[in-house]
């Protein structure tokens, strides 16, 4: 089965490991994601984020910067294969890809503020090939909130732990609405996974075209706060948009659904994939790994296990045309649509 991954973090895992000293290519190397294991996954297109952590980033170089230099790594690995994989800026350039043969590399960016507030830099990103855009990380910033850290106390009270709580208060500000309709006027894929509840409801009140949640699952299977509310799968859904599978651990499950039907990984995401289209409908669910940016989960450990997948959707009586939707179809009918 063909897998349209809307999200991973390998060019900044490569480049942190490269910076260390540390050999490491987009071929093969010990990370989730490589040209090897996508080939054996049988990937038609991936995602590959520019991702900057802002806190880590202060005082070392700016956020711009340090995206230039994630954005180099993506075009001189991807470049010393050009007969596996080709890097996409448009559809065309996927179908192109595809009839030769070559898998397909699509630039995106996570954490708005890289853009510092500029609408020219959006602008210059997008030229660059930037083709998705998240507003937030885990901190606010001039466009948007994600949720709410909030300090509480252990329960023997010997330090403070931050815990996540919805934002419903603060969302886009002035300043992201008007990027909410640069990058729909762009052709640029809006993406809202990181935001607070508020922003997603913004985005769902405010967009023209669909967008994505690209790494973000159902709330009602596992109550972190960085999953989808039902209210947020129907909103996305009505507007054509898809939300995808999240892998991490944290956002499968929680202490209160650790029953039977949920021993393993497999079926962690399958709870998550059924309840998504019992809300949204089949059209709304895609995959979007997190690959890279989370510690790997049980049996999905890395891009060539995606057939097990397929295996388990088949074994829970979903049909080939709802696999393949899942897997790809639902991505490309976006992807067609603003690219």
């Amino acid at each position: 089965m063909k897998v349209a991954d809307m999200h991973c973090d390998t060019i900044s895992e490569i480049y942190e490991k490269k910076s260390a000293g540390v050999e490491c290519g987009i071929l093969k190397n010990n990370l989730d994601i490589d040209l090897e294991k996508m080939e054996q996954g049988d990937y038609l297109v991936q995602n590959f984020a520019i991702f900057a952590h802002m806190e880590n980033l202060k005082g070392v170089m700016s956020l711009p910067e340090y995206a230039f230099r994630l954005a180099d790594v993506f075009f001189t690995e991807m470049r010393k294969y050009p007969e596996r994989i080709g890097i996409v800026k448009s559809y065309d350039d996927m179908e192109n890809n595809w009839k030769n043969g070559r898998m397909s590399a699509m630039l995106t960016m996570e954490e708005g503020a890289i853009c510092e507030g500029k609408p020219e830099y959006l602008r210059i990103f997008y030229e660059l090939g930037v083709r998705m855009f998240t507003f937030t990380w885990n901190f606010p910033n001039e466009l948007a909130y994600p949720n709410r850290r909030k300090a509480t106390k252990t329960h023997d009270n010997s330090f403070v732990a931050d815990t996540l709580v919805p934002e419903t208060e603060s969302g886009l500000t002035e300043l992201g609405f008007s990027f909410l309709e640069e990058m729909e006027r762009l052709g640029m894929i809006v993406d809202v996974s990181h935001l607070g509840d508020r922003g997603i409801l913004d985005v769902i009140s405010h967009a023209k075209k669909p967008f994505v949640a690209s790494h973000s699952n159902a709330r009602a299977v596992c109550g972190h706060v960085r999953n989808l509310t039902d209210e947020m799968i129907r909103g996305i859904a009505e507007k054509g948009g898809v939300m995808g599978m999240n892998f991490f651990p944290d956002f499968l499950r929680d202490g209160k659904n650790e029953g039977a039907s949920l021993k393993t990984g497999l079926d962690a995401v399958v709870a998550h994939i059924r309840h998504m289209v019992r809300v949204g409908g089949i059209d709304c669910v895609g995959l979007g790994s997190d690959f890279d940016g989370i510690p790997v989960y049980c049996e999905l450990t890395d891009a060539s296990k995606m057939p097990l997948l397929e295996e388990k959707l088949r074994a829970e009586r979903f049909t080939e045309e709802e696999i393949e939707k899942i897997f790809y179809k639902n991505v490309l009918r976006v992807y067609k649509e603003i690219l």
